[in-house]
């Protein structure tokens, strides 16, 4: 188990760095979808909004930290609140991101197709079916601790969704499987597929700036070390608990990981919208608009965001 300094320390900096950024984040996607509204920007809002979530139930956590040996001094159902947005907002950030590359995919290699279905809300929708399914597989973490057939009796002072009966590791295992795959393998595989793509495609035209051939580049970079870093490790650590048939030793380390996912976001929505472009003399952010000509400029395909 990792000391409770650790954890706590991680916590603190996740939530010093997100909870700013990603408030930043909130007012610029709004102002922007606003004025008008695309699918890569209605999709990172949705990002940004799981960010949050994320951030405001950390301090619970923080305060699970600083008791003595991790136990959940709080009401039950507050625990069974912080593990259920805790884990659906780490996986809906996985699949919000696979749909982002998939828009941009769709904006480079096929513009005219791109620009006869760029409706807001199509993003809408998938936005909404995202959460749906991430929100309705994380209710495992609700049934885990309430259903009568599964919910053992703990003491005041237990910890919260840690050290699990064999029972509900037999539920629990198969389901952390299911959620390798499902929101880390494929959303991985998607990713890593479309920004090859994306790379591919814009290095292929020449009259596409310098700038934004590095804005592709550092978009692909991003978006692939949130799952490098961020989600899967944490994911590995349930395909290795089904095969050993217990929760790994090391599941809490790669688990802080994820948290960090809330910070190197912001990054992906600098690289990833037209809503955020860095202007050091003015402010740290600043919005970029993108004309009419340079969405149907020839051999420059389309911007998507």
């Amino acid at each position: 188990m990792v000391s409770s300094e650790v954890i706590l320390s991680v916590y603190i900096i996740t939530f010093m760095i997100g909870f700013p950024a990603n408030l930043l984040a909130l007012y610029a996607f709004s102002v922007k979808i606003h004025v008008k509204a695309n699918p890569t920007d209605i999709l990172l809002l949705n990002l940004t909004v799981s960010d949050l979530l994320f951030l405001i139930i950390l301090p619970l956590k923080m305060y699970e930290a600083t008791s003595s040996g991790m136990t959940w001094n709080l009401p039950d159902f507050l625990c069974s609140l912080t593990a259920f947005i805790f884990f659906s907002t780490i996986y809906t950030s996985s699949l919000l991101l696979m749909a982002v590359s998939l828009v941009r995919y769709i904006a480079l290699a096929f513009p005219i197709t791109y620009h006869r279905v760029h409706k807001p809300v199509y993003a809408v929708v998938m936005g909404a079916v995202i959460w749906l399914i991430s929100l309705a597989n994380c209710s495992i973490t609700i049934i885990t601790l309430h259903h009568p057939s599964l919910a053992s009796k703990n003491p005041d002072g237990h910890a919260c969704y840690e050290n699990f009966t064999k029972k509900q590791l037999d539920v629990l295992l198969p389901i952390r499987l299911e959620f390798f795959i499902v929101f880390c393998l494929v959303p991985l595989v998607i990713c890593v597929y479309c920004y090859v793509q994306c790379i591919l495609i814009v290095y292929s035209r020449p009259r596409i700036s310098r700038m934004q051939k590095q804005k592709a580049i550092g978009m692909a970079l991003g978006t692939l070390a949130v799952f490098l870093i961020c989600v899967l490790p944490y994911n590995i650590s349930h395909l290795v608990g089904f095969i050993e048939g217990k929760s790994p030793e090391w599941r809490y380390y790669v688990l802080l990981l994820s948290t960090f996912n809330t910070c190197i976001d912001p990054i992906i929505f600098y690289f990833s919208s037209s809503s955020f472009h860095c202007n050091s003399k003015k402010s740290i952010f600043r919005k970029r608009r993108l004309t009419v000509s340079e969405l149907q400029r020839p051999g420059t395909g389309s911007n998507p965001g």
